[in-house]
C-alpha cells in the first residue's frame, strides 16, 4: 500500500512549518525542555535504504539529548506516517519531529526512476528546504544548529551555508563505495573509465587490499538507470566527494573489522559508527515505508533453531514472472521452512497469475510463510534463522553481519555487487547464486546453494566471528562506540 500526500500549495514559512509532525505525547514542560535542546536537521535521500539508517541515527541522537527534525519528501513522509499509524501511532517517535517538503515531481511521475528523481531533487528541493528552515524559525522552533545529511544530498550544502548551519554527513552504503567515488578521477586518468563514467575496458580491478575486487560492469552507478539517465547518476557519485570534503565529519554504518582496507585510505573525517540500531531492544520505529507483519515473529518462535531460510530483496528489486516462479519453486524444493518477503510490487505483470501464487502458498503452508514486509532486524536476530537469501543492500548486509547469519547473495543493482563481493571474497561468510545462460537463477541452483551455505561449517564459523567483532565495536570501549561519542561531542559544540 502506498500513501500519497499532495502539496499544500503554500510556500509561506508558517505554512511550511505547519507540515511538521510535532512531538507526540509531550507535556507542556517537556516541550519547553525540548526547546532548549540543540536542534539537528536530518536529511536522508528519500529511499528506504537511506531513511532507515538515518532514522536509527536520529533515535540515538535523541537518546543523547538532541532535538531532531527528520525531513522526507511529501510522498515518502506519507508512507512513513501510514506505516507508523498501522503499527499503532507515532508515539514511539518522541523527540523526533517528522517534516516534509515537495520533491518537484508530479503525482503521476515514477518515483522509482532514479535518474528523474535525482534530477528533480537537485533542482527543486533546495528552495523547499530553505522555506522549511525559515518556517520552523518563524513558528518559534529553535534555530537549526547542525545539518546531518545524506552524502547524496550534496545540494543541501549551500542551503546550510545560507543559514549558518554546520554540516555533518552520513554515508549510507559500504565505505568501499565511497572510496570508489573518491577515486573516480584516478580511474579516468588510468583509462579504466571515460569522463562520462562508462568503462573503457571490461576487467576486474581492486583499489586496495581488503577492498573487494569489482568488475567494471558492476560499478555502483552501473545497472541503475536507462542509459539516457546515466549522466545524472554518474554526476551524483562524483559530487559525493564535494560534501565529503566540506562536512566536518562523515559517519558510516560500518565498523573497522569489516572494512579495514577502506578506512585506511579514506579521509580522517570519515569514521564508522556501526552497525547501527535504533535501540538495543529493536523497539523503536526506523521509518518503514510499508506496515510490518509482526505475525512472522510468532511463526519463527515455533521453528527449530537454525532451520529457517529468510528471503528478502529490499525495497527496490523487481523480478520478472519467470524469475519469481523459479524463486518460489526453489524455496519449495529445499524442503526447509522459509520466510519470504514479497512486496506488493515485487514482480512485474505477466504470465504469473494470482491463482498460481495462491496455489503455491497453499502448497507450502505447512513449511513456508509469505509476508509483504517484516521487522527484518528482529527476524535476523531470531534463533530460528539459518541463512539470509539477500539482495545485499548495505543495511541488510550489516544486519546480517551483526547477527552472525550466513548469506546467499543475489544482488540486484548499484552498490549491491560490492557488498556481495565483501561477503563472498573478503569475509567469506556466504555464497552467491549463479544465473544460467538466460540470466535466470533456477530453482535447482537456489536449492543447491541454500544447502551449501547452511551446511558449510566454516561459513557459519566466520559469520559468528564477525558477529562478535560487530558487538565488540558498538560496546563501551569499542571503536564504533568511541567514534559515536566523538560525533556527539562535535554536535554539542
Amino acid at each position: 500500500m502506498v500513501f500519497g500526500l499532495k502539496s499544500s500549495g503554500s510556500s509561506s514559512p508558517i505554512a511550511v512549518a505547519a507540515r511538521l509532525l510535532p512531538l507526540v505525547g509531550c507535556s507542556h514542560s517537556e516541550r519547553e525542555s525540548a526547546m532548549a535542546k540543540a536542534h539537528i536537521l536530518v536529511l536522508p535521500v528519500p529511499a528506504q535504504g537511506h531513511v532507515t539508517p538515518l532514522m536509527e541515527l536520529s533515535h540515538r541522537l535523541v537518546d543523547h539529548g538532541f532535538e531532531v527534525t527528520f525531513v522526507n519528501t511529501e510522498a515518502h513522509h506519507a508512507r512513513v506516517v501510514g506505516a507508523l499509524q498501522a503499527a499503532g501511532g507515532t508515539a514511539a517517535l518522541t523527540g523526533i519531529h517528522l517534516a516534509s517538503i515537495p520533491d518537484g515531481l508530479d503525482d503521476n511521475d515514477d518515483r522509482k526512476d532514479i535518474g528523474k528523481i535525482f534530477d528533480s531533487y537537485s533542482r527543486h528541493m533546495p528552495g523547499h528546504l530553505e522555506r522549511l528552515i525559515a518556517g520552523m524559525e518563524a513558528a518559534g522552533r529553535p534555530k537549526v544548529k547542525w545539518l546531518v545529511c545524506d552524502v547524496y544530498t550534496w545540494w543541501s550544502l549551500d542551503v546550510a551555508k545560507k543559514f549558518g548551519i554546520r554540516v555533518a554527513a552520513f554515508w549510507p552504503p559500504a565505505a568501499a563505495c565511497l572510496v570508489i567515488c573518491l577515486k573516480i578521477p584516478k580511474l579516468i586518468e588510468d583509462g579504466l573509465l571515460n569522463n562520462k563514467g562508462w568503462p573503457e575496458r571490461e576487467e576486474t580491478f581492486q583499489l586496495a587490499p581488503g577492498i573487494p575486487p569489482l568488475h567494471t560492469s558492476q560499478l555502483p552507478w552501473m545497472n541503475v538507470v536507462a542509459p539516457e539517465a546515466h549522466p545524472v547518476v554518474f554526476e551524483l557519485h562524483i559530487r559525493t566527494g564535494m560534501l565529503t570534503a566540506h562536512a566536518e565529519m562523515v559517519v558510516c554504518n560500518s565498523f573497522h573489522e569489516v572494512e579495514a582496507g577502506a578506512f585506511k585510505i579514506l579521509p580522517p573525517n570519515v569514521v564508522p559508527i556501526g552497525p547501527l540500531t535504533s535501540d538495543r531492544e529493536l523497539r523503536k520505529p526506523v521509518g518503514q515505508f510499508l506496515p510490518e507483519d509482526t505475525q512472522c515473529l510468532q511463526w519463527l518462535d515455533a521453528q527449530r533453531d537454525g532451520s529457517v531460510v529468510y528471503v528478502a530483496f529490499g525495497s527496490t528489486a523487481v523480478f520478472d514472472p519467470r524469475q519469481f516462479r523459479e524463486l518460489a519453486l526453489g524455496l519449495e524444493l529445499t524442503g526447509r521452512p522459509f520466510l519470504w518477503v514479497v512486496r506488493p510490487d515485487f514482480t512485474t505483470a505477466g504470465d504469473l497469475s494470482k491463482a498460481w501464487f495462491d496455489e503455491f502458498q497453499a502448497r507450502v503452508a505447512g513449511t513456508g510463510m509469505v509476508v509483504s514486509w517484516c521487522p527484518q532486524q528482529k527476524v535476523l536476530a531470531h534463533r530460528a534463522v539459518a541463512c539470509f537469501v539477500s539482495h545485499c543492500g548495505w543495511n541488510s548486509t550489516m544486519e546480517g553481519v551483526r547477527n552472525g547469519v550466513p548469506f546467499l547473495c543475489w544482488p540486484y543493482f548499484a552498490d549491491q555487487f560490492v557488498d556481495r563481493n565483501y561477503i563472498t571474497d573478503v569475509w567469506r561468510t556466504g555464497l552467491a547464486v549463479s544465473p544460467d545462460a538466460g540470466g535466470v537463477v533456477t530453482k535447482e541452483e537456489l536449492r543447491s546453494k541454500v544447502e551449501q551455505v547452511v551446511g558449510d561449517g566454516e561459513i557459519g564459523k566466520r559469520a559468528r566471528l564477525f558477529r562478535d567483532a560487530a558487538r565488540r565495536s558498538i560496546s563501551e570501549g569499542g571503536a564504533s562506540y568511541e567514534n559515536f561519542q566523538k560525533f556527539v561531542d562535535l554536535l554539542r559544540e
